[in-house]
């Protein structure tokens, strides 16, 4: 085995210096245990696993055999992993590689303290083991590169710091020289700085960026170990260019030939100058002369890289013919140099001035009644051209009630009116006036005069519509406003500013326009009174509406005011009637009276037309409901059966009369009915006048129904005349119009009247002669076909529903002839009101 060099101290046989001087020392091996190590090996790294290091049992004076027992082992930490000692033997060994670099790396010497105990009696023994190192790394630079740039005017005798290199080894096996390969440029200086050497680049003579523009070199590191270890380091020398070389212009003089109107923007001419030196030394910026006129850089524009001049503003011959610029270029350079050239920029003539036109105006309106020959405006024409470039043609735009007339000078016109004006047709004008040169080609420019016709009170007030048809309600609210009249006027202003007053008229017109008042700003018509249906049906005023011109201008229209009925009249029983005015009445009936025998019949009255005016009749209160019964419509009471001697000898029936107006109106009467022994004679007597009187009502019934479905207009002639043509046709009209006898049991009759050329007939409850009905009222309307035309002519057509009315069941039908059409509103009952309504036919 391989033995370390070893230093041991430990006690011997004291034969010479006697037990004291033994035990003294003894005391001094025990002391040196607690301060020192006992024994130090040395021992290479990277020895093999396994290498003796050194015999520590034997070395510490332990006995061999007894290590098993006692134990004996390192007990030191991780730094004692790296060795073992054998207990059979006491031999200390490697047990792992050792590598001095990882346990020391930096420090010198390099030492591995090992505590090692025995038991019983227990001994701690202190062992130190010396690494030593083995020249096993290479020197190495931390980058495989190194780049410097140096300018080629850098002087010599210049350092350059280069990197260090690094080598984990100690002693002579650490860094010692380097090395730098053979150039005629650079060459190596050590310095030493500590324990450290720094290698540094110094420049020997001047570079020459355009013999060589780069340098390589190779640094070496050789360290001190046998044999010795080296690394290497790329050092790339690149040489910077100096700004020694000025610009130089293609051209000393550049010359350019431009139109005066090219466009704004356009190339007029490119300079360019070149710099041999690189990079930002030989780049090339372009500017004007300082000492060039201030018009020059409002006229053109330099571009700054690439030497090209543009047009910046509109060129004009007329105020420079020639422009004479300088241009330096500037390379950019630490220290910038520069050169110059002269740029000589010649304007050619081109017809490039429109014709300027000056419109001195005498006034901005002109009134819409001026005569024609009126001047309206001077026109002034220039051109700042000459020649046929500065001749101009004035034209003035087509349409227009104006013309163009020249003046005893040159390029001056007048604008002078040719025809009359109406404002009311066109309001203004844009006249457009255009001036043209004879140049090639020729310029134009225009210039729109705007004129404003001002107005003359030279229309009326017109009104939509005349005549005005104005359907009221009556018992209008005093007061309010029943209507409004609107006017207009083509006219501006005060010449349109309009007022409303009534035309007071004369006879009954002036009577009812003083019932009437209107708003004079806003046409608005209050009634001052409340009108009634059944006082006045219709009546018609003037309306005059006057405009605020001088002199003003007025016109008026005729208002036809219709009143419509409203259901404010109640039922008036005619009979019974007693003899202090109050609706009761006594019967007398004989025993005998069989079933359905007429006992009386109740008569009412309403003054109101239509539905307002249809009465129904039905029983409020009667002693016996199995004794008589009470026609709705006709007001009949009948006896329901045979009168026995049972029943009692008087009876009261109270009856309620009904109109159909929206809002019902009714009246009451009281009938007491007696029972009285009959006597022969008067029985037959009065069976015959009951007999009589129903009959008479039937006559009655039926020249209702015929009244009801004539279509004439010339009822007012004679009523023996309608009812001879009606018994001519009645087969015809009633079947069209009437479906039962018994339409009503009120007292009605009929008008006719007619709107234009439209006819109507109006069928209601006592209408009163004059009474009057529009279309939309509720009134029970029959068209009267036109009896006019001659044998030869042909009859009414059939009747066409133009629309059917749902307020009170109203039918609107259009009846027509060769000579054109009419139209009617058939009133008839809503809801299960089926008397009077049919559809047209």
């Amino acid at each position: 085995m391989e033995f370390g060099f070893r230093t041991v101290i430990q006690a011997g046989n004291m034969r010479a210096g006697g037990q004291r001087k033994g035990l003294f020392l003894c005391i001094i091996l025990v002391c040196w245990e607690k301060v020192s190590a006992q024994i130090k090996y040395s021992i290479a790294e990277e020895v093999k696993v396994g290498t003796v290091v050194g015999n520590v049992a034997r070395d510490l004076g332990l006995d061999i055999g007894t290590l098993v027992d006692r134990r004996f082992r390192i007990v030191s930490g991780a730094e004692g992993a790296q060795f073992e000692v054998n207990v059979n033997n006491g031999v200390l060994f490697v047990r792992k590689t050792v590598n001095r670099e990882e346990l020391c790396e930096g420090i010198s010497p390099c030492l591995v303290n090992l505590k090692l105990v025995a038991e019983n009696p227990m001994e701690i023994h202190h062992v130190a083991v010396e690494v030593t190192d083995v020249n096993d790394n290479s020197p190495t630079f931390q980058e495989a590169e190194k780049i410097l740039e140096i300018p080629e005017s850098m002087p010599a005798g210049k350092r350059f710091q280069l990197p260090s290199a690094h080598d984990p080894d100690v002693a002579v096996n650490t860094v010692r020289a380097y090395k730098l390969n053979s150039n005629e440029y650079f060459n190596i200086q050590i310095r030493e700085r500590g324990d450290d050497k720094i290698p540094f680049l110094i420049l020997q003579k001047p570079l020459d960026r355009e013999k060589d523009a780069e340098q390589r070199l190779v640094l070496t590191a050789v360290d001190g170990g046998n044999p010795p270890r080296s690394g290497t380091l790329n050092v790339t020398i690149i040489v910077l260019d100096s700004n020694d070389n000025h610009p130089i212009f293609t051209q000393e003089v550049y010359s350019a030939t431009l139109s005066e109107n090219v466009k704004l923007g356009a190339s007029v001419i490119r300079v360019e100058a070149t710099d041999l030196d690189e990079g930002s030394n030989s780049e090339v910026e372009y500017y004007f002369g300082g000492e060039l006129d201030s018009e020059i850089y409002e006229m053109f524009n330099l571009d700054i890289s690439t030497g090209e001049i543009t047009i910046k503003a509109q060129l004009d011959f007329e105020k420079a013919d020639v422009y004479k610029l300088d241009v330096q270029a500037i390379d950019k350079g630490h220290l910038p140099l520069s050169t110059d050239c002269r740029v000589i920029i010649k304007i050619l003539d081109e017809n490039d001035n429109q014709p300027e036109i000056d419109v001195t105006s005498l006034s901005k309106t002109v009134a819409e009644d001026s005569k024609p020959g009126t001047i309206i405006s001077l026109i002034s024409i220039t051109d700042k051209d000459v020649g046929l470039n500065g001749k101009v043609i004035c034209s003035l735009s087509q349409n227009a009630p104006f013309e163009i007339k020249p003046s005893f000078k040159d390029n001056m016109y007048s604008l002078v009116l040719k025809d009359r004006l109406d404002r009311e047709l066109v309001s203004d004008y844009d006249i457009t006036i255009t001036a043209t040169d004879c140049g090639q080609p020729p310029l134009s420019t225009f210039k729109i005069i705007h004129l404003e016709v001002s107005d003359v009170n030279d229309n009326i007030p017109t009104f939509m519509h005349n005549p005005i048809q104005l359907y009221l309600m009556e018992n209008n609210i005093q007061g309010n406003s029943i209507f409004s009249v609107t006017a207009f006027d083509k006219d501006l202003n005060e010449n349109a500013a309009l007022t409303y007053h009534i035309s007071r008229g004369e006879g009954s017109q002036a009577k009812m326009s003083t019932f009437l008042n209107i708003n004079p700003e806003t046409g608005d018509i209050t009634a001052l009174k409340s009108f009634d249906f059944e006082i006045l049906k219709s009546f018609h005023f003037q309306v005059v509406a006057t405009d605020g011109g001088s002199p003003p201008l007025s016109s008026n229209v005729t208002v036809k005011v219709f009143i419509l009925d409203q259901n404010d009249n109640a039922p008036v029983i005619l009979y019974p009637i007693s003899s202090n005015g109050s609706a009761e009445g006594v019967e007398e009936i004989p025993r005998n009276m069989k079933a359905g025998d007429l006992v009386t019949k109740v008569r009412a009255y309403d003054a109101d037309i239509g539905y307002n005016g249809w009465l129904l009749f039905s029983l409020g209160q009667v002693t016996d409901h199995s004794l008589f019964s009470l026609d709705r419509y006709t007001g009949q009471i009948r006896t329901l059966r045979s009168l026995t001697e049972t029943d009692e000898a008087e009876h009261k029936l109270l009856i309620l009369v009904k109109d159909n107006g929206n809002v019902s109106l009714s009246a009451t009467a009281t009938v007491t009915v007696k029972l009285v022994e009959p006597k022969e004679a008067f029985a037959a007597s009065d069976v015959k006048s009951a007999a009589k009187s129903e009959q008479e009502e039937d006559n009655m019934t039926f020249y209702l129904i015929i009244t009801l479905g004539s279509v004439s207009l010339l009822f007012v002639i004679s009523i023996i005349v309608l009812i001879a043509m009606q018994c001519s046709k009645s087969t015809e009209y009633t079947s069209k119009y009437l479906q039962e006898a018994n339409y009503d049991g009120t007292l009605c009759h009929s008008i006719q009247y007619r709107s234009g050329d439209k006819r109507y007939m109006l069928v209601g409850p006592r209408m009163s002669i004059g009474s009057t009905v529009v279309p939309g009222s509720h009134a029970n309307t029959l068209v009267l076909p036109d009896r006019r035309h001659t044998s030869g002519e042909k009859g009414p057509v059939e009747g066409q529903e133009v629309g059917n009315g749902t307020d009170g069941g109203l039918h609107l039908c259009r009846y027509g002839d060769e000579r054109g059409t009419s139209e009617s509103i058939m009133a008839a009952p809503s809801g299960n009101r089926s008397i009077g309504r049919r559809p047209c036919r």
